[in-house]
């Protein structure tokens, strides 16, 4: 029999003096910056007219939605009343607790302003931020299971993770890890390896199948994660938040594909203005 696996992982990177460097803020940071090279380099495997300004107006606008979607996703979804009588509490993003799915939200929000401001059609944008997305997934739930949180329910499977703490001292599953993985992995490679066909699958292709797969997983891994200690089960004694909010993302992904095969957009790039469409482009890159 094999003995118990302690999580003894400390969730501060490194200090210098008073400033601690989080291994969470790490993967977002991480997270950000590969999504930005992955957009870059599909875009322009794609032959999409996507320039480096172009990408750096669309990070700053997902970044500043998918904190703030995430953040009022998680006082909206899992705050369970207490941030309505306690609103200043929203702005204390240093206490933790941000949700998947009003980051996600925000993502799509501010695609919507970076798509206005770029040019790109909306549906192009969606599909690369989708590739670009997922090994950002993987990172942050690294640093999840690195802070001890999000722990899953208990196990006697021989990979059980001891978190202590509130979680006690009986092995769980590790599932932020089981997310990470499902989530992030392999919806990357899938999505990946789908950029690759040509000629190049039509818009909406690859946010419809992200949407329906992280749904799908996120449901699974539901079973075997323990519940939000404020909301605990919503019904039934296994149906979970997170199931609640995944599974309108399985039916909007099916809805997108099914637009995708039908309208068969090819995917595009920057468009450019009626009035300089005939002129050479001079401009120069810094």
């Amino acid at each position: 029999m094999l003995d118990d696996i302690y999580h003894a992982l400390d969730p501060v990177a490194f200090s210098v003096g008073p400033f601690a460097v989080r291994w969470y803020g790490i993967g977002y940071v991480l997270g950000f910056a590969v999504a930005a090279l992955l957009l870059y380099k599909v875009s322009k495997r794609w032959k999409l007219r996507i320039d480096a300004d172009s990408v750096l107006t669309i990070m700053v606008c997902v970044i500043i939605g998918i904190i703030i979607g995430a953040r009022l996703g998680y006082c909206l979804f899992y705050g369970n009343g207490y941030y309505l009588s306690h609103p200043l509490e929203i702005f204390a993003i240093n206490q933790g607790g941000m949700s998947f799915h009003g980051g996600l939200i925000g993502a799509l929000v501010s695609g919507i302003v970076a798509a206005k401001i770029t040019t790109i059609p909306y549906l192009t944008l969606a599909d690369l931020g989708a590739i670009a997305a997922t090994l950002g997934i993987f990172m942050v739930r690294c640093a999840n299971f690195i802070n001890g949180e999000l722990w899953g329910a208990p196990t006697d499977l021989p990979w059980g993770v001891v978190f202590g703490g509130a979680a006690g001292d009986m092995p769980r599953h590790p599932s932020q890890l089981y997310e990470g993985i499902l989530e992030g992995l392999v919806i990357f490679a899938v999505l990946f390896a789908m950029s690759f066909k040509k000629p190049t699958l039509p818009r909406g292709s690859f946010i419809g199948v992200f949407l329906v797969m992280y749904g799908v997983f996120r449901v699974l891994i539901e079973f075997v994660r323990e519940p939000d200690i404020q909301l605990g089960y919503l019904a039934f004694g296994w149906v979970t938040m997170g199931q609640v909010l995944s599974l309108p993302l399985i039916i909007v992904g099916a809805a997108v594909l099914i637009y995708a095969a039908k309208t068969k957009r090819p995917q595009e790039g920057i468009r450019r203005s009626s009035s300089s469409s005939d002129r050479p482009d001079t401009s120069t890159q810094s």
